[in-house]
């Protein structure tokens, strides 16, 4: 977890004709240095370039073996009108021009002057670009005819810190940038509602539902130029169309809330209109539970090809029912707490961003709709499907190098999720949700990787957690628990668990006796070196002796209440456990048997 760099960005552009898609733009960027390391090279992200013909993005969706169904061969197909282009025409530091090599999504510069270790560079860059047929998260007339989807629309800066520089091609996942102030101003034909990254710092010149328009001034040349600012960010993105209905929403004690949709039907329309309120309880949620919402707004715009993030910004198709609409806004919008605010790197933790927001967005749901039972145990399926399918990766791999598009969206989305779910097995519900706050505070705004989780969650629980993270990240080792045996003694039941799949972890067990009480049991293992506390869940139980993780076998006694009779025995009883194999979880010992074993 180290920030080694920072920058201060003014960028100045816009659609210089609405009819060719055509852009251009100027940018001012301040890069600051915090590395121990002097810099002779950077590296900009020129991410529209991924939409050409036979561009790594188009090889890989027309290769791989579940291709991706809003992309597969469209790319290929685009003709040069509809096609993505973004060219550094110059760039100068300090006002001295710099060499500047193309590499289709990724731009190497090679500096005039190396910048040293613990100090700044200015670049001067100016750049030209048009908007392609939407694809791909960014892009111009989308299905449901928004006009700009204007996402990795500008070179961006690649981040550098100790694992060196992360210029990643652009082949379909995600991003991972610098933290900076960004200064931008777009400026667009008249006609055109803007929803973007930042606050605008000029509404009386714009109004378009902003506020109050100054008549007086007049748009030059029918166009408009918006102003907006936004820091301690790491990207800056923006939609614009001519038919959006701009609604706000201030929060109390929170961000501003816009909402930006295309009226289509009585029904869409009216599902718009409850979406800020819903979201208003979303971040308040949020916000108490997982760390204070950092911004003064939010934006929730139509636009882009399903739902995705950006700061105080995100693009969702707006065409849903109404848990729909909510649904994704909830998740797009919990994103600003782990990708916007954590921001770990999505291309070599997606599972931390993806698998986190997954965790948090499904308690906010059940915030604002209700539900009875665990809200995470859903995502196990996916888990489970994903390893009988023979295709399941280490959570390790880097997102671009999945063999499948299964394999990475169950390992960034449900594994992740379900492996913070799981870790409350080892330390308890309350423990982690406790963390989760601690994660917050000590990390937002350092890009934290899984190191840092693993130190937060083992100083919040006393807890020696290397061999869970070590096995759940690294390996595809699956879990398999089972209860081998039970023999009831004059006052007691002793119970024999044992070991079939290779993955460790402690386990619980309920005893479950003929009057409906029960005995919760936990069972460490050895290498946690300590135990969850009682009081880190919402049931009581009792710790017995670890099991050494070297033993396949394990047994333990329970004492047995008078005049009660011990009518089975369960591992895992919350079911937090990936066990694969639920089936021989549970064995119950009949009515005057004294023993029972599986063998």
């Amino acid at each position: 977890m180290r920030q080694l760099a920072a920058a201060r960005e003014i960028h100045h552009g816009g659609i210089t004709d609405t009819r060719t898609h055509a852009f251009d733009g100027s940018s001012r960027i301040v890069y600051t240095n915090s590395s121990p390391d002097t810099l002779r090279e950077v590296f900009f992200h020129l991410y529209f370039n991924a939409f050409q013909p036979n561009s790594e993005m188009d090889m890989r969706s027309r290769t791989i073996a579940d291709p991706d169904p809003r992309v597969q061969d469209r790319i290929l197909k685009l003709k040069p009108e509809e096609q993505g282009r973004l060219t550094v025409n110059s760039l100068l530091q300090e006002g001295i021009p710099t060499r500047l090599e193309h590499r289709g999504t990724v731009l190497k510069v090679f500096l005039s002057s190396p910048i040293l270790p613990r100090s700044t560079a200015t670049f001067d860059l100016d750049f030209t670009g048009q908007v392609p047929k939407q694809i791909r998260r960014s892009g111009r007339d989308n299905a449901e005819g928004i006009s700009y989807s204007m996402t990795q629309w500008y070179p961006k800066l690649a981040e550098y810190d100790h694992h060196g520089w992360h210029a990643t091609p652009y082949v379909g996942r995600e991003f991972h940038g610098v933290w900076g102030d960004f200064d931008v101003k777009l400026t667009l034909d008249s006609s055109f509602t803007i929803a973007a990254t930042g606050v605008l710092q000029n509404p009386t010149q714009i109004g378009h539902g902003y506020g109050v328009k100054d008549n007086s001034v007049a748009a030059a040349n029918g166009q408009l130029t918006w102003h907006f600012v936004a820091e301690n960010v790491h990207d800056f993105a923006w939609s614009a169309d001519p038919d959006y209905v701009h609604e706000q929403l201030q929060m109390p004690d929170g961000p501003l809330l816009h909402v930006f949709f295309q009226p289509s039907g009585a029904e869409s329309v009216n599902n718009w209109h409850q979406l800020a309120a819903y979201m208003a309880k979303s971040f308040a949620f949020m916000s108490e539970h997982f760390g204070k919402y950092p911004w003064p707004q939010y934006s929730f715009a139509q636009g882009g090809d399903g739902g995705m993030e950006y700061p105080m910004l995100t693009l969702i198709t707006g065409k849903r029912g109404l848990g729909s609409l909510v649904g994704v806004s909830v998740h797009e919008s919990v994103h600003s707490w782990y990708y916007g605010a954590l921001a770990s790197n999505e291309g070599k933790y997606a599972w931390m961003d993806e698998g986190f927001t997954e965790y948090a967005s499904s308690e906010a749901m059940r915030h604002l709709f209700g539900g009875v039972g665990d809200p995470h145990l859903d995502g196990y399926k996916g888990y489970f499907d994903l390893v009988k399918s023979g295709n399941d990766e280490p959570l390790s791999v880097h997102a671009d190098h999945f063999l499948t598009n299964h394999a990475y969206g169950t390992s960034a989305y449900t594994k992740g999720e379900m492996f913070l779910h799981q870790l409350s097995t080892v330390i308890g519900d309350k423990t982690v949700h406790t963390g989760m706050l601690d994660l917050w505070n000590a990390c937002a705004f350092k890009h934290p990787e899984p190191i840092d989780v693993k130190r937060v969650m083992e100083k919040r629980s006393g807890i020696e957690l290397d061999w869970y993270f070590d096995e759940w990240i690294n390996t595809t080792r699956t879990l398999d628990y089972t209860v081998s045996g039970i023999e009831r003694t004059k006052d007691s039941v002793r119970v024999t668990l044992k070991r079939l799949g290779d993955q460790l972890m402690p386990v619980d067990v309920e005893v479950l006796f003929d009057d409906s009480s029960k005995a919760m049991v936990h069972v460490p293992l050895s290498l946690m070196l300590g135990e969850k506390a009682n009081g880190s869940e919402a049931y009581s139980f009792t710790t017995v002796a670890p099991w050494t993780w070297t033993h396949f076998t394990y047994s333990f006694n329970v004492a047995v209440p008078k005049k009660r009779r011990v009518l089975s025995v369960a591992i895992d009883p919350t079911k937090r456990m990936a066990d694969i194999a639920r089936e021989n979880d549970r064995l119950e010992l009949p009515e005057g048997e004294k023993a029972i074993n599986r063998e």
